[in-house]
């Protein structure tokens, strides 16, 4: 049996630092249909409720589960457009919701994207294009979505626990690729680059502004940034090397010198491209794992380097049992998290079809497993 000896707070920051903590700091990806089911609920009941409906749901499985050490923000199916997002809720049985991804704006506008900014374009053109709604209502949306994450954060305080981040937000890259779709995207990397990295050049400033002002609105010092697609699973290192590294490199940067965290939560497998991470200042970035990248291996290379959140897999807690559960946990608790530098976590977010049991093997190990050493 662990033995408690600091704050939630403490643990997670002692994770973050490298250090070592009581016992491994627990921080499920939560999202919307996972919470449903855990209550018994169906996603179609829960998504069309709006902000405060799914905060109180995913306060609810918190309650009801015994809590854990840091919690992740909701999305706001409503707040899809201001990424340029179309999304499908479901209905009836379905358990998720989906992007319905296509060529939302034309090759012909990244010279207006690049003169407005990507926030501009959003909101001005691809929003109001995208959804019903005018651009006025979606400059009233972002604001909602900043009141949001502060009343996101708000609520995890009174819980004694801490905000992982305050806002999931795409790096200007994937939001590009989402947006003007993955093969029209692709045809641009390698046939009109240039376009791409005058875009990037004229969004990075502006995604490092926003950053650093939801820090600063919400007092969390850890801001989320989510890729897909940069990874070598879809491209190889030359288009990371050119059209994602060194515009990552700034952000980590920027917010690093105002003592601001990265969380990367990266998804598929960035196995060929994780020794990049270790130019990165020591303790600047936290690295989240979906289950594809061998964590591994991650552990071994960027030990007393970078935290790691991770990996216990959507199969596992949807169609595993208990032990298979327990197993996996000790594992990563021993061999990633063994010297510090864990924060136990869902590979990706907790799926639609998790198993109540699971969810529980999971927490229960992550509080009382004796750290090695400890």
């Amino acid at each position: 049996m662990a033995r408690e000896t600091m704050t939630p707070e403490e643990r997670m920051m002692a994770a973050i630092r490298l250090e070592k903590p009581d016992r491994v700091p627990i921080a499920p990806l939560m999202c919307t249909p996972a919470s449903a089911r855990l209550l018994d609920l169906k996603a179609s009941e829960i998504l069309p409720q709006g902000f405060d409906g799914l905060l109180e749901a995913d306060m609810k499985v918190f309650e009801t589960f015994g809590g854990w050490d840091a919690s992740s923000p909701i999305n706001d199916m409503d707040t899809a457009c201001l990424m340029g997002l179309k999304i499908k809720l479901p209905e009836g049985d379905e358990l998720e919701a989906q992007v319905l991804e296509g060529e939302n704006w034309s090759v012909e506008e990244y010279d207006l994207l690049t003169e407005m900014g990507m926030l501009a374009f959003y909101t001005e053109i691809l929003a109001p294009r995208i959804s019903d709604k005018e651009p006025e209502d979606v400059a009233a949306l972002r604001l909602e979505v900043l009141e949001n994450a502060i009343k996101f954060c708000e609520e995890c305080r009174k819980r004694g626990i801490v905000p992982a981040y305050p806002l999931w937000t795409m790096h200007p890259f994937f939001s590009m690729s989402l947006t003007r779709s993955m093969v029209k995207f692709t045809e641009d990397l390698y046939y009109r680059p240039e376009l791409v990295e005058r875009a990037m050049k004229a969004a990075i400033p502006e995604y490092i502004d926003l950053l650093i002002g939801l820090s600063e609105a919400t007092g969390v010092k850890v801001v989320n940034v989510t890729e897909e697609r940069a990874g070598a699973f879809f491209y190889p290192l030359k288009i990371f090397e050119r059209f994602w590294w060194p515009y990552t490199v700034q952000i980590v940067d920027a917010l690093w010198s105002k003592g601001i965290v990265t969380w990367f939560h990266l998804d598929t497998s960035w196995d060929k491209n994780l020794p990049y991470f270790k130019q990165l200042p020591r303790g600047s970035a936290i690295i989240d794992l979906d289950g594809t990248t061998d964590i591994f291996a991650a552990k071994e290379l960027l030990r007393d380097h970078m935290c790691i959140v991770g990996d216990v897999s959507a199969a596992d807690l949807c169609l595993g049992t208990p032990e298979q559960v327990e197993a996996y946990s000790k594992k990563l608790i021993d061999e990633v998290g063994g010297d510090g530098g864990l924060i136990l976590s869902s590979a990706c977010t907790l799926p639609g079809a998790i198993d109540a049991e699971n969810f529980r093997a999971m927490l229960e190990i992550g509080k009382t497993y004796e750290l090695a050493g400890r």
